[in-house]
């Protein structure tokens, strides 16, 4: 393991000044790393602000010490903590550099103020222990490590207390006498020159360490040529994270949308990368070896042809649509994101470079104006694994709908709808399916057995009456995937140039007229039965409708 308290003890004697900036959660800190900065504080304040409480001793060092591992297990960077006064007597102290140094802290600082001590910044009472009472507790401090490279740093808060330039040097001295790898001189002037004026007098070869909060306008290289080794810049990013909350909040607040802010804010996309979502995606495929499912969307086909979309899908692929606020796309991506669906391909034709949603993987398919759906799914057949969920471009639907169908155990199972025909009408023809009977009393639920053998399908029924919709989303497993390849293959060669059911060639075949040739050709195809709990962008009608309940943060209108 990286020995952070090595690095940082090299770096105090380098010469050259350690700059530190606060931090009071995991986030904070890789920020800090992301911007050069040579470690990071685990500030007392930014982390009391964290809990909704006063930098006051309220917190304990169990909960002071969870924040500090996390920070710590965030960064590369050597982690310095702001112990306050040792959260106790030295054989306390001696407790908690013992645990602080378990749990891979570079260094640890405690202060010579009385418990409960209270934010030095304070206009309020700054009662210090005595010179002998402090010196033994970072004698304790020393003894308990057990890694020599551990730094101990003692806060000498005279100054703060009004004790003035006599007793803060010998204070200092004397806990540099009892060990201390490092000394603080701690102020709360409008400028440097008292903390200047004691780098002056100090004689030792103890490091020197500011806090300038106060003389802010003090520079790392006037502070470096003035003697100091360390300078900890202890809370400017809290203070500069809750100005900007409060800017973004109001202007919500005021205006009743984010819309304004969404430009000045970090994207999702940032978010993602500074979790670490792309290291633990790859993580997930070396090492998972849980079920993997892939999900293919077609989405290649120009939709202008509907002339009452025209206008809102002017130079804008369908499942670009804006619902809410946010694409159809990303909408279909959040749910199978919830499901634990792995990778998506999108199988762009018509505006294929304006496709575009986190975590979507947008294949372009060249020959999108010579084929329908059916085209468009196998083109991403070098893709599909043993578990492949087919989801048409244009639906919406209920997150249960999607669970259930995840749990089915047949090699081709779609999605069917017993209510198709109690839905409006639709300028469209469609996908109808004639499946066994339902023996279910509640057809609304979405638990019950309701995997049905299909014994037809497509714009025609040939074998009775239709009983149920095909929805546009499907399952393949195992055999399925391999037969659904067959299927075309045999497609291709049987009936290029002649009819092939309604479609005019296999490229122009629907994904049912697919599901029609497994059936004639003796795969089980299964219908999971539902009845509504969906819905589908075909005209303006239902993208108004859709959009209106989304804008008024209504349920999904299934």
């Amino acid at each position: 393991m990286k020995n952070k308290a090595f690095e940082l003890r090299e770096r105090l004697a380098s010469g050259k000044i350690v700059r530190i900036m606060g931090a009071h959660n995991g986030l904070g800190a890789r920020l800090i790393e992301r911007h050069h900065f040579d470690a990071v504080w685990a500030s007392g304040l930014e982390i009391s602000t964290a809990y909704g409480l006063p930098d006051a001793n309220i917190l304990t060092m169990t909960e002071n010490l969870e924040a500090a591992r996390a920070i710590n297990e965030a960064t590369c960077l050597p982690v310095v903590c702001d112990c306050d006064t040792g959260y106790g007597n030295a054989t306390q102290v001696m407790h908690m550099v013992r645990r602080y140094e378990a749990a891979g802290i570079a260094a640890v600082v405690i202060e010579d103020k009385c418990f409960p001590k209270i934010n030095s910044l304070l206009a309020a009472r700054q009662e210090l222990v005595s010179l002998e009472e402090f010196a033994g507790k970072i004698q304790a401090a020393c003894q308990a490590r057990s890694n020599p490279d551990f730094l101990v740093i003692a806060r000498v808060e005279a100054l703060i207390a009004g004790l003035g330039q006599e007793e803060a040097l010998r204070r200092a001295n004397a806990y540099a006498d009892a060990g201390a790898d490092a000394v603080v001189i701690h102020s709360k002037a409008k400028t440097p020159e008292e903390i200047f004026l004691f780098a002056k007098e100090w004689k030792r070869p103890v490091p020197l360490v500011a806090i300038p909060t106060t003389y802010f306008k003090v520079t790392a290289p006037e502070l470096e040529k003035a003697g100091f080794s360390m300078v900890i810049y202890a809370n400017q990013g809290l203070r500069a994270s809750i100005r900007a909350m409060q800017g973004v909040f109001d202007q919500i607040d005021r205006e009743g949308t984010s819309a304004s802010v969404e430009a000045g804010i970090a994207t999702l996309g940032e978010v993602f990368e500074l979790q670490g979502m792309q290291d633990m995606q790859q993580d997930e495929e070396r090492f998972v070896r849980g079920e993997s499912i892939q999900a293919v969307i077609p989405a290649a086909r120009d939709h202008r042809f509907q002339p009452d979309l025209a206008g809102h899908l002017k130079d804008t692929p369908l499942c670009m649509l804006d619902i809410g606020g946010r694409s159809l796309l990303e909408r279909q991506m959040d749910l199978l994101s919830s499901a634990g669906v792995g990778e998506v391909f999108v199988v762009g034709g018509h505006l294929h470079d304006r496709i575009q949603a986190s975590g979507a993987q947008v294949l372009y398919n060249p020959g999108y104006q010579q084929c329908q759906c059916a085209g468009s799914i196998l083109f991403a057949r070098d893709r599909m694994k043993e578990n492949t969920l087919i989801l048409y471009s244009d639906i919406l639907f209920d997150r249960r709908i999607l669970t259930l169908l995840l749990q089915s155990p047949h090699p081709v199972t779609l999605v069917i709808d017993r209510a198709y025909r109690s839905l409006p009408s639709r300028q469209k023809p469609l996908d109808l399916v004639f499946a066994d009977s339902s023996s279910r009393g509640d057809a609304r639920r979405l638990d019950l057995d309701v995997f049905k053998p299909i014994r037809d399908i497509g714009k025609n029924i040939r074998l009775g009456e239709p009983t149920h919709e095909f929805i546009g989303m499907a399952l393949l497993r195992g055999q399925g995937v391999r037969e659904l390849g067959r299927a075309w293959d045999e497609a291709l060669t049987r009936f290029s140039g002649r009819p092939f059911y309604e479609a005019p060639a296999p490229e122009k075949a629907d994904f049912t007229d697919l599901a029609r040739f497994l059936l004639d050709r003796g795969c089980p195809v299964y219908g999971m039965e539902i009845e509504q709990g969906w819905s589908e962008i075909h005209s303006l009608e239902d993208y108004l409708r859709i959009q209106s309940h989304y804008t008024s943060k209504d349920r999904l209108p299934v």
